[in-house]
């Protein structure tokens, strides 16, 4: 009797989690575009791949890469977005099993997101510059030994997370309890605390309606898979950053945020001094200076960059 109703009790706990679960997936609702201009979709590899696309076509291309995390997304951009593409021809995708791009239950590697930067760069721009930031800045710069790339702009880039937790891929990506407790990880207290400890250096510029989008984008169907590999370190690609930028043929600037924590500023010019690249340090920023403080970003990378003024 007692194996019984702890049985019950148990089967009744994953359906009420379930019901749980279904509730927040329905209030989030459609996801809408967190960027302006015109939306697109690229096919690939049975991914419809959502993307923005704003400014004159004939303007050299300038493609933005937003990092992985748990409410990850192009959003990442909003505030650069708009100014670039008064003099650039700016294209920003949702990766694969992120922000409004397909997020089918597949085992997401590092291989998958190689692949899919390079054939963006090389199917959907022409020549572009590329600002990629945390873990997406290391297949960036393994894209660039491959696509043509006029330049790199890679803010706080990194190609090791850690370890690799398979058990955590596979417990996040377990019905019912994986779905619970990624939604219990992204809700809005957790987001926010996330932005406010590792992402931003000021938690007034941690705003609602930044948390707002994120908490959305992460309760979409799917919304766990992708972060259940980064979580686990199955996106991590099998390479040395230093030697990969050292390799490429393009010029490459590092931006990093002076207080950033989880890749460190001495991680970037560590990097800067072994690849011989631009390295620009933006005050008062962590993870993210090109959202945390836009127009200090946009200052920098046209001034380190030239090749990005028209022509």
């Amino acid at each position: 009797m007692r194996l019984r109703r702890l049985l019950a009790g148990a089967v009744g706990g994953l359906a009420v989690t379930e019901l749980a679960n279904r509730a927040l997936r329905a209030r989030a609702g459609t996801l809408q575009p967190a960027l302006g201009g015109d939306q697109r979709t690229h096919r690939w590899r049975g991914f419809d791949v959502a993307y923005a696309e704003a400014g004159d076509p004939d303007a050299p291309d300038v493609v933005l890469l937003h990092g992985v995390h748990a409410a990850g997304s192009s959003r990442e951009f909003a505030d650069v977005f708009d100014a670039l593409a008064e003099d650039y021809h700016v294209l920003a995708p949702d990766l694969p099993g992120f922000g409004r791009t397909d997020r089918p239950a597949v085992a997401y590697t590092s291989n998958l997101y190689e692949g899919f930067v390079a054939d963006f760069l090389s199917e959907v721009a022409d020549d572009p510059v590329v600002v990629a930031s945390s873990l997406t800045g290391s297949w960036a710069a393994m894209a660039a030994n491959d696509a043509d790339v006029s330049g790199l702009v890679l803010v706080c880039p990194t190609a090791d997370t850690g370890a690799r937790r398979p058990w955590v891929r596979r417990l996040v990506r377990t019905p019912v309890v994986g779905s619970g407790l990624f939604n219990a990880l992204t809700s809005k207290p957790a987001l926010r605390k996330f932005d406010e400890r590792d992402g931003y250096y000021r938690a007034d510029r941690v705003t609602d309606d930044l948390v707002d989008y994120q908490w959305r984008t992460a309760h979409q169907s799917g919304a766990r898979f992708a972060p259940a590999s980064f979580a686990g370190g199955f996106l991590d690609p099998q390479v040395d950053l230093a030697d990969e930028l050292a390799a490429v043929d393009c010029p490459v600037t590092l931006v990093w945020g002076r207080e950033a924590k989880i890749t460190p500023l001495s991680e970037g010019r560590r990097l800067a001094e072994e690849v011989d690249a631009r390295l620009v340090v933006l005050d008062d920023t962590s993870l993210l200076p090109h959202a945390e403080q836009p127009e200090s970003f946009l200052e920098a990378v046209r001034e380190e960059l030239p090749q990005l003024e028209r022509h």
